[in-house]
């Protein structure tokens, strides 16, 4: 599982287009919003929000976008083998 802050996915997504790579298209991923206070999933209606997604940088920016970084994280687990 993987931690990042919106500083830290903007950097991947810079290090991607100079490499000319995309890794968010390898495999599907699932995108958790956590609060960093409790490490609690982030729930709407009782169930824990995820996004299910192959380009896992942006489903983080997004979560992230308008939310403070010293309470909340974004969480990607890769999902399945990965292709080389």
């Amino acid at each position: 599982m993987i931690a990042a802050t919106g500083f830290e996915i903007q950097q991947a997504r810079a290090a991607n287009r100079m490499a000319g790579t995309e890794t968010g298209l390898q495999g599907t991923c699932a995108v958790h919003l956590i609060d960093r206070r409790t490490g609690s999933a982030h729930r709407i209606n009782g169930t824990p929000l995820v996004i299910f997604t192959r380009r896992p940088e942006e489903a983080a920016a997004d979560l992230l976008n308008g939310r403070d970084p010293l309470v909340w994280e974004a969480r990607i687990e890769r999902l399945g083998p990965q292709a080389a």
